[in-house]
């Protein structure tokens, strides 16, 4: 039996593949070819239209890395098709089994319009349905030569990253360019033979129905003519009809398909080849759903969106169209498919905010959940997030790659930190790529964890990254599979509606509480370091422009509130937030960009809220605090010198200076500021920290201690770090120099000077200044290590339960043990502006600028204490997708704070992150807004987008427990409303007595308040 099934097996897989498959066209003619090679950047259609051809030929290779050719093709339908469905075929001289990233391109008839795209897997241009014969073609192909970075693996370093680096020589042989004839009846014949091949692969041995299928496509052969594949194809589909319309038995799974063309705002292409992407996929969709009257597409990323609007006005009419007829679904509501740790609190509400309102503004659409199938773990802030944004579901599939433990759940409500849930679904596909072949519809029913519980999932299904989104094939898949017997149902709709149905079926399903850690990826959180810190840079310049704008628009007369410039600003850094480019896990040229564009926001930016600041009028230096608590701090003087000043929050002070503290006396290697004591080993290590007010040593071993790790992960270097890298290192124990540097009463500062490795250089001032116990380690680096990765230590004297780490609009908690899988998967973790440990009664907090990665470990020493150490990484040098990564110079402070709350750390991480500024101006009479209050923390103001006038302010409990307070306005008050994200009034706001509005928080709550101008309409 098994001889005899293994040759109809073979049979039926040789006739397929050798005889079917070729005659799915029928007769073809060639096109004739001409070709210009645009020099540099992609140029306009009408450029190219008058450019000048040369003729080209077939076989002949063509494009340059990163290059543009355009080519004129002409051609005629012959006369005797009349009646056939003819398409233009064109086989760029596609490479590999990977559809995106590699060549692909967009056809235009000649007056400019585009047609269609054609992909690795999507050739085809449809011309006549039916011929009439005669039909002249005229075409112009803008065909882009990208190169596949990843040939040689996600291990191979390559210089075609960068334009600058990739050289000139041609990647591609054009292969094809035909005019053909679509045959109907092999076409159909040869999808039933794929769906019906692959579904019998998936049942088992003993299963009826797989004999069933194997024997009615063995007379299937019998019914076919070798010779005349065309004319016996009816007879043949008619042989397999009764199998293929056995219908599915009735608790079949359920697979809602949803199209999907996951494209990468960069990745292994730079964002101006993005940009063509989404036209090349976006003309494909729209063609697609002209064809199939079910099809419904899932498109997120409102950023893309606008590309395609500025860039391709045609395709944007037939988007809307599409989203008309109910066949384009606007999804995610955010402005790109953001990395879901990194951006900050505020940003990632913008992310929603300006991504919500590009769908309602464009086509009258409130998108309904967050899309995120492909970001590296997500905060345990969102669901807070997606509800105040006016969400009621999240999706994504990204969990579905972790290393140790397998997500216990599909189909789950997600609880964050706040106490808020959101409707969760991670597709058991495993895949936002779907294509329903048979493994993936078996995947889909065998890894779905809701069995008897719930009966439905979800598939996203489409080529992604310029693969050409969903195909004519997939569609024709859905179809046979729509009731199959022996596979999961497969029903096309929108994703709102799969979600309304997931939850009416499973209102009870379980509950997931904290974070979504992915368990992979981790090394996400420190590469490309220049990237994360121009992206924490422009969050808190954006914070001190708006504030400072809002504060000159409320008290100077001649100032205009720069809406426009702050959008545009705000949507720069948003698209710099996608998840290929903060992470750091693009090539070369994306970061190269970043870079730069980081740069040009950071001037304009310093210049804006430079004029804000001056629009106030002059009247001597003053002291500008844009964090949310009040400062007493030495700063250091725009003559050079030194000053302690006090300024409240949200406000400014004259440069007049405070009651000075304790001085601090710097010498033989240590610093003492009355609060603290700081010695420096002769190595440059801490060789002790006492905190004088608890009168404790604070180290438990020597702190600051940097130490370098071989780092070369299994898989994915610019993504990963394994926990392997722990076990070969090298302490950097040899300084150059130990220095007391700067010896004054506010401020002193040692320094130590170290070289190592392959040419690399660290200079770290250690500074203390008056009044303060933070010690501050600025540092420079001078990186040329090759797979390595750099990490400070300090391990402190305190037995620590747990970590707590910021996260947006809050923190969160994790456990220093290893009890369990799920804690030991954790060994490298993401936070943002601080880190914090404590035992009953004392803590200490680690803080940084622009820091993300660290770990936190515990040990028992051999007295009976316990070391709990807290490790930044600092920066990495892996060498795919970007050879070069973080080489060079890179300058960033953290901060070791001894004896530190919750609340202290939150403080202090403001503060290192929006140093004081100082300024020749008036400032205000008062600040915009102030809160009475502990734990109630601003996190933003602003003028309403609308620009009524109205303030808008944003807090949060920052604590992790119940807060209340009021806040009182710089400005008369008219009346006060509590809104969601995007400033839509929710209800009124609570006053008090005196006017104030009343705050009353549960831990972590955000809440925005809309405030009315008194006099202002």
């Amino acid at each position: 039996m098994h001889d005899e099934r293994r040759r109809i097996e073979e049979r039926v897989e040789r006739v397929h593949n050798q005889r079917i498959k070729p005659a799915i066209y029928a007769a073809s003619v060639p096109f004739d070819v001409a070709a210009w090679q645009a020099p540099g950047e992609p140029v306009p259609f009408t450029e190219a239209a008058a450019a000048p051809y040369a003729p080209f030929t077939m076989d002949t290779p063509w494009g340059p890395p990163w290059g543009t050719t355009w080519f004129r093709m002409s051609g005629r339908v012959p006369e005797n098709w009349a009646g056939k469905r003819v398409e233009a075929v064109i086989d760029l001289g596609f490479v590999g089994d990977w559809p995106g990233n590699q060549a692909e391109a967009l056809v235009h008839l000649t007056d400019g319009t585009p047609l269609k795209a054609v992909n690795p897997l999507n050739q085809y241009v449809p011309i006549a349905d039916p011929a009439v014969g005669g039909e002249e073609i005229h075409y112009l192909v803008e065909a882009a030569s990208n190169p596949d970075i990843l040939a040689g693996g996600f291990a191979r370093p390559t210089p075609l990253g960068d334009v600058l680096t990739a050289g000139d020589k041609p990647l591609y042989t054009f292969r094809r360019a035909d005019v053909a004839v679509l045959d109907e009846d092999v076409w159909h014949l040869d999808l039933d033979l794929q769906v019906l091949r692959e579904l019998m692969a998936e049942l088992g041995e003993h299963d009826p129905r797989r004999h069933e299928i194997l024997h009615a496509l063995d007379r299937a052969m019998d019914a076919l003519d070798l010779d005349d594949v065309s004319g016996s194809a009816a007879a043949v589909r008619a042989v397999l009809g009764p199998v293929l319309s056995r219908p599915a038995h009735a608790s079949a799974h359920v697979v809602s398909g949803v199209g999907h063309a996951h494209i990468d705002s960069a990745w292994l292409w730079p964002i101006r080849e993005t940009k063509r992407k989404t036209a090349r996929t976006f003309s494909n969709v729209t063609s697609l759903a002209d064809e199939y009257e079910e099809f419904v597409f899932a498109c997120s990323q409102a950023q893309q969106y606008e590309w395609v609007r500025d860039n391709y006005p045609r395709v944007w009419a037939r988007i809307q169209e599409s989203v008309k007829k109910g066949q384009w679904a606007p999804v995610g509501g955010m402005w790109v498919e953001a990395d879901g740790n990194l951006p900050g609190g505020e940003a990632m509400a913008r992310q929603l905010v300006h991504g919500k309102r590009f769908f309602i503004e464009h086509f009258g659409v409130e998108t309904k959940g967050v899309w995120l199938p492909d970001s590296f773990g997500y905060t345990a802030a969102y669901p807070q997030l997606a509800k105040l944004a006016g969400n009621e579901w999240f999706l994504t599939q990204k969990i579905s790659w972790n290393q140790t433990n397998k997500f216990p759940h599909h189909t789950f409500w997600w609880e964050g930190i706040d106490g808020t849930r959101v409707f969760t679904h991670f597709p058991p596909v495993d895949t936002y790529n779907a294509c329903f072949s048979g493994e993936e519809m078996a995947r889909a029913v065998r890894n779905y964890q809701e069995k008897g519980s719930a009966t439905r999932s979800l598939a996203p299904f489409g080529w992604g990254d310029g693969g050409g989104g969903p195909t004519r094939e997939i569609m024709e898949r859905a179809r046979r599979l729509k009731d199959l017997e022996g596979s999961a149902k497969v029903v096309v709709e929108h994703p709102d509606a799969f979600f309304e149905a997931a939850r009416e079926e499973y209102p009870d399903a379980p509950v997931w509480v904290g974070e979504l850690y992915l368990e992979l990826h981790r090394a996400t959180y420190t590469t490309q370091a220049r990237t994360k810190q121009g992206n924490r840079r422009s969050e808190h310049l954006l914070r001190e422009a708006e504030l400072w704008a809002t504060t000159a628009a409320l008290h100077a007369p001649d100032w205009s509130y720069p809406y426009e410039r702050l959008d545009r600003l705000w949507k720069t850094v948003l698209l710099h937030q996608f998840h290929d480019i903060l992470p750091g896990s693009s090539i070369a040229w994306v970061h190269r960009e970043a870079e730069a564009e980081y740069a040009r926001v950071a001037a304009e930016l310093e210049e804006l809220t430079a004029e804000a600041v001056a629009a106030l009028g002059g009247g001597g230096p003053r002291v500008f605090n844009t964090s949310p608590y009040p400062r007493a701090e030495v700063i250091r003087t725009p003559e050079g010198g030194t000053a302690y000043v006090e300024v409240p929050a949200g406000a400014s002070a004259p440069l007049t200076g405070g009651s000075a503290p304790a001085a601090v006396t710097a010498g033989e290697n240590v610093l003492d500021n009355g609060l603290v004591r700081v010695e420096v080993a002769e190595d440059g290590t801490l060789s002790s920290v006492r905190d004088l007010r608890a009168d404790r040593e604070v180290l438990a071993d020597p702190g600051n201690l940097l130490r370098l790790h071989t780092d070369l992960p299994n898989y994915w270097d610019a993504w990963d770090i394994d926990k392997h890298y722990r076990n070969r290192y090298t302490d950097l124990l040899e300084a150059d120099s130990v220095t007391v540097v700067e010896n004054d009463p506010l401020l002193g500062a040692i320094r130590v000077e170290r070289t190592f490795g392959t040419g690399s250089r660290i200079t770290q001032t250690i500074t203390l200044r008056a009044g303060s116990p933070r010690v501050d380690f600025e540092t420079e680096i001078d990186w040329h290590e090759t797979e390595k990765i750099l990490k400070a230590a300090f391990p402190v004297d305190i037995r620590a339960a747990h970590s707590s780490a910021e996260i947006q609009f809050g923190h969160i908690q994790r456990p220093t043990h290893t009890n369990t899988t799920w804690e030991a998967a954790r060994f490298e973790v993401s936070g943002h502006r601080w880190v914090h440990i404590d035992e009953p009664g004392y803590g200490v907090a680690v803080i940084n600028d622009s820091t993300y990665g660290h770990d936190v470990t515990r040990t028992v020493r051999d007295d009976g204490g316990t070391t709990t150490t807290v490790r930044l990484s600092l920066v990495r040098a892996p060498r795919v997708p970007d050879p070069e990564a973080d080489q060079g110079r890179h300058r960033f402070t953290y901060s070791l704070l001894p004896g530190a709350s919750i609340e202290d750390a939150v403080a202090e991480g403001y503060a290192l992150n929006l140093p004081l500024r100082v300024a020749d101006s008036a400032g205000a009479p008062e600040p915009v807004v102030s809160v009475d209050g502990d734990g109630v923390t601003v996190e933003a103001v602003k003028l309403a987008d609308d620009a009524s006038g109205d303030v808008v302010v944003r807090l949060y409990e920052s604590r992790g427990g119940r807060a209340q307070g009021v806040l009182r306005t710089g400005f008369a008050l008219a009346g006060a409303r509590v809104t969601d994200l995007l400033e839509r009034p929710l209800e009124d706001a609570e006053r008090d007595a005196d006017g104030g509005v009343r705050v009353v928080l549960r831990p972590f709550q955000i809440l925005t308040l809309r405030l009315e101008r008194a006099g202002v309409s």
